[in-house]
């Protein structure tokens, strides 16, 4: 179990660093000059990174090995943080801040599938359970130890080192992580290849030809059957991903002006807890079955939404918390019954580009209704802004609720 164990550390590393800025991007705001809106198109930009990547090169690991694919993600994890380190340094601050987003979502982008692969390809016979589960807790708690940590380390070192040291740390974590899978095995593709044979003593494919097929552009492919299911999933895929993404970009904006809270270590807490909280709703999937997950995490949604609401009226923070910690397990629940009913629904033949085609939704949910928001802050400001998403959201959750509710998936699906 300890390779499984320690590519799931890597896996961890490479994510936390996609939501290390998260608390930080008020002190951007004050050493770079610019406005929310500008803070939201940043942190949309990853996901252009992510969903680009997905496309190119979503399942190249199955054909170059686990290990270089893997190791071409940390190395974008490692040029996003030099770009955050540098940026309020050097003249090309924003621009590298841009630069800086999409690496990490290169990054991303070339972990998601190959690592969770890995994790599970490395657990022994019978260990297939926990390293699910290992695979769940890494990615999902590995995007919250991002915020906790740069907020921890923000406090300790105050103003001076905020902008410094979690970024040097992460380059440090990200080092550790390019010697552990150094000594991991490969499990996939490139192996025979390295080796000089392919499958069954044949001749390598070239190195070239071979990179080739693996970077190709593949766009998502719905079949019939799955079409049916793929809009209430993809909706609800859709409104989690936002959720989060509106938790992690205008969240602590709302938090220091409207609460008043400017401790980092605080920002960065509340900025975790949705990551943390949508692994327990993962994991909560295998209890309750998929059938009853997915509606089940919409309404879960669009209660975090109320509590966000209300959080946002009140001006209480117990309340966000509240919302984070609903919206997270909403978020779990619905995502993970999402992928499985359409994987379930879709032939063998065409799962993988189906599950693409639900990824790409997803990510587009933490782009393009986060950029929604940060273009209705300069006229209406972060408070109603904020409301006009949650009124958005709720009407897309509760329509998937209601929907699977009218017309439940079998037991089977």
């Amino acid at each position: 179990m300890r390779p499984c164990l320690l590519a799931g550390a890597v896996f961890a590393v490479c994510m936390a660093g996609t939501t290390l800025p998260t608390p930080l991007y008020g002190l951007y705001r004050e050493e770079l000059g610019f406005s929310e809106l500008i803070v939201t198109v940043v942190y949309a930009v990853y996901a252009l990174g992510v969903i680009g990547v997905l496309l190119l090169a979503g399942d190249a690991s199955d054909t170059l090995g686990r290990r270089p694919v893997l190791a071409w993600g940390l190395g974008f994890a490692a040029a996003s943080a030099v770009c955050f380190l540098v940026a309020p340094h050097t003249g090309g601050g924003l621009p590298l801040l841009f630069t800086g987003r999409l690496l990490s979502g290169f990054s991303a982008g070339l972990f998601t599938g190959a690592a969770t692969a890995y994790v599970l390809e490395l657990a022994p016979p019978g260990g297939r359970g926990l390293a699910t589960f290992v695979a769940t807790a890494a990615n999902m708690g590995g995007l919250g130890c991002g915020p906790l940590l740069a907020g921890l380390l923000a406090r300790a070192t105050g103003p001076d080192g905020a902008l410094v040291w979690p970024f040097v740390v992460h380059l440090a974590l990200l080092a550790l992580a390019f010697a552990v899978l150094a000594a991991l095995p490969e499990t996939a593709g490139g192996a025979a290849d390295r080796a000089g044979t392919g499958s069954a003593g044949e001749p390598a494919e070239p190195g070239a030809r071979r990179l080739a097929r693996a970077l190709r552009p593949r766009l998502p492919h719905l079949p019939p059957g799955v079409r049916a299911v793929f809009l209430p999933a993809g909706t609800a895929a859709f409104t989690g991903f936002a959720l989060l993404g509106v938790f992690t970009s205008v969240g602590p904006a709302f938090l220091a002006e409207s609460l008043g809270v400017h401790d980092l270590a605080v920002t960065g807490i509340v900025a975790a807890l949705p990551f943390f909280a949508s692994t327990a709703g993962q994991l909560g999937v295998g209890r309750l079955g998929v059938a009853r997950s997915l509606p089940l995490g919409c309404v879960v949604l669009v209660v975090g939404l109320g509590l966000l609401a209300g959080g946002l009226r009140t001006e209480l923070l117990a309340l966000v918390v509240l919302s984070t910690l609903a919206g997270g397990v909403g978020q779990g629940l619905a995502f993970r019954g999402a992928v499985a009913t359409v994987a379930a629904a879709a032939p063998p033949e065409h799962q993988a580009g189906a599950i693409s085609a639900l990824f790409v939704v997803a990510y587009a949910g933490i782009s393009v209704p986060v950029i929604g928001v940060g273009l209705l802050v300069g006229p209406l400001g972060l408070e109603t802004a904020a409301l006009v998403f949650i009124a958005c959201m709720a009407v897309l959750a509760a329509s998937a609720a209601g929907y699977l509710l009218a017309r439940p998936l079998r037991a089977g699906t």
